[in-house]
């Protein structure tokens, strides 16, 4: 039995497949332009759907050379958390409950506890 096994071999990361019989889908050359003037070549399928924008290797958006223009999605506003907490508390309850916590936490350490400012 010790004649069959495959010792030393790693079946693990080494493929035994060859590209014999395989065929490649037909393939176009895309054109990509950043606003920095870089242009990336991105071969796509024929049968694929061209993406209009594409991320440079700047980091900055390219757009598809003689392609439509891409349509933008609506942008978010970006909820804070401060934002959320607004929404629940108005600023006088957040200010009686910050000076409800002090007066915890100074109870806790042995501070005497303060007199409230009257404006």
């Amino acid at each position: 039995m010790a004649e069959r096994s495959l010792r030393g071999t790693n079946l693990s990361s080494v493929s035994h497949e060859s590209d014999e019989g395989v065929t490649l889908s037909e393939r176009r050359l895309t054109r990509y332009q950043c606003p920095e003037g870089h242009i990336s070549e991105l071969p796509f399928s024929v049968e694929a759907d061209i993406p209009g924008l594409w991320e440079c290797r700047c980091g900055a958006e390219a757009k598809l050379v003689d392609g439509p223009e891409p349509e933008r999605k609506p942008v978010k506003h970006v909820r804070t958390h401060w934002d959320m907490l607004l929404e629940r508390r108005s600023i006088p309850e957040l200010e009686e409950l910050l000076e409800e916590r002090l007066t915890l936490l100074r109870e806790s350490r042995g501070v005497k506890p303060r007199r409230k400012r009257t404006a």
